[in-house]
């Protein structure tokens, strides 16, 4: 659903503009469409962000942005309250339009505070989200069952700029383009293929036994696996337990993001988890194989660029474009909790995937790309 009021009255071109996205990185890199759409529409105009600071290096590889105003959920809640303070008062009425991806209460006040003219995403709950609805210029009911692309460019039809034709695009230093170049020169690396096991959450991680059985299928075709991943505790865990395969190359915790944009720039193709590097690949045009747990589709599905769309089909196997998908044959699938028990347990879904079913697809693919 989609609404505006009388604020929205005979208004000149913005030429400041605040976005506040205030959710993961996935979500802070795939704002980018509505960010080009502001940038193409208003005759580049200032664009400033409002993230979360732990995804500040995403924020920083976004085209057209000025300045980044980070906030912490890290400190404690008196931290958190004095944040709010401060960021209020330096972004009070500095904007001419401010638009907010997130439905979050703070965020909703950050908008408002912002500028005259705020648009925002709201709960559909109208009982949580009445306030917003009525001081809020414009707003749309954030919706699980669309793509978080669509959701995130919904603002652009509010302000009768449309949408369009939805595309995607990842941007790297030229910098980091040399400095992947030289790192895999020195592994004697040319064509590879990303291997991406980690993500954000546990729930998300495919098996350790699961991962390393498809590895070593991954192995014997003979094309090179760049093993990708972050300095997190996470990642740095995973990095442990790879099998040592003479086409398996270990580059967890060796990239920045912007070489990591870079890196998969360079690959042929991307195996891995639901995860913001699954995105940048997409963003990309490259060959995708996910490998998908409780994450619902309509809304975190790979984008596909040639084709404008994700996916809303719940299938063990499905392919769309440069993309497949693999979820688990189970009725419960996808439920969009965070793991079973929906507090970062385990997800069994994961553990019923066949990496038979995966080594197949891609074996099928190298053989028609060959």
């Amino acid at each position: 659903m989609k609404t505006g009021n009388h604020h929205n009255a005979d208004v000149g071109f913005p030429r400041r503009i605040l976005v506040i996205v205030q959710r993961s990185n996935g979500d802070v890199f795939l704002s980018s469409p509505l960010i080009e759409g502001l940038f193409r529409a208003y005759g580049e105009p200032r664009i400033d962000l409002l993230v979360n600071s732990d995804t500040l290096a995403v924020a920083r590889t976004l085209p057209h942005i000025g300045e980044i105003h980070l906030f912490s959920y890290g400190d404690a809640e008196a931290g958190r309250g004095a944040q709010t303070s401060g960021l209020l008062r330096k972004i009070f009425q500095r904007y001419d339009l401010s638009i907010n991806l997130t439905a979050s209460d703070r965020s909703v006040l950050f908008a408002l505070a912002a500028a005259p003219r705020a648009i925002s995403s709201v709960e559909p709950d109208r009982k949580k989200s009445w306030w917003k609805r009525l001081l809020l210029s414009a707003h749309y009911d954030f919706d699980s069952n669309r793509h978080i692309i669509e959701n995130n460019t919904t603002a652009l039809d509010l302000l009768g700029i449309g949408s369009g034709s939805l595309t995607v695009a990842a941007y790297h230093s030229s910098a980091a383009a040399k400095s992947v170049d030289r790192m895999l020169a020195e592994r004697g690396i040319s064509e590879f293929v990303i291997f991406h096991p980690g993500a954000q959450y546990d729930y998300k991680v495919y098996p350790e036994r699961l991962r390393n059985e498809l590895l070593e299928k991954l192995d014997r075709l003979g094309v090179p696996l760049v093993v990708t991943g972050s300095k997190s505790a996470l990642d740095l865990g995973i990095k442990g337990t790879l099998p040592k395969l003479p086409n398996v190359h270990d580059f967890i915790g060796q990239t920045s993001m912007d070489e990591l944009i870079a890196l998969s720039d360079r690959s042929l193709a991307y195996i891995g988890a639901d995860t913001l590097n699954m995105h940048i690949a997409a963003s990309q045009d490259k060959r995708i194989f996910a490998i998908y747990g409780p994450t619902i589709l309509s809304m975190w599905s790979p984008w596909c660029n040639a084709l404008r769309t994700g996916t809303r089909t719940n299938s063990p196997v499905q392919t769309y474009g440069n993309v497949t998908v693999f979820q688990a044959d189970m009725p419960c699938v996808a439920c969009g909790r965070s793991g079973c028990d929906d507090h970062h347990g385990v997800s069994e879904c994961l553990h019923r995937i066949d990496p038979d079913n995966i080594h197949k697809e891609v074996e099928q693919w190298l053989t028609t790309f060959r």
